[in-house]
């Protein structure tokens, strides 16, 4: 039970958050997935430098 308060209460941050500073929280997501493009470049790279020349 403690769980499902807790998920609900994120939730109601998240929605809370995204209301309150719209601009921010894209921000946030745009920061986001820029650095998981990052990270998977830099995967992407470590990978093919194994397989090396």
């Amino acid at each position: 039970m403690n769980k499902k308060n807790l998920r609900y209460v994120a939730i109601a941050f998240v929605v809370f958050y995204l209301l309150s500073r719209p601009t921010d929280a894209a921000d946030l997501v745009n920061n986001t997935f820029d650095q998981l493009g990052t990270a998977g470049d830099q995967l992407a790279a470590f990978v093919e430098g194994l397989g090396g020349s």
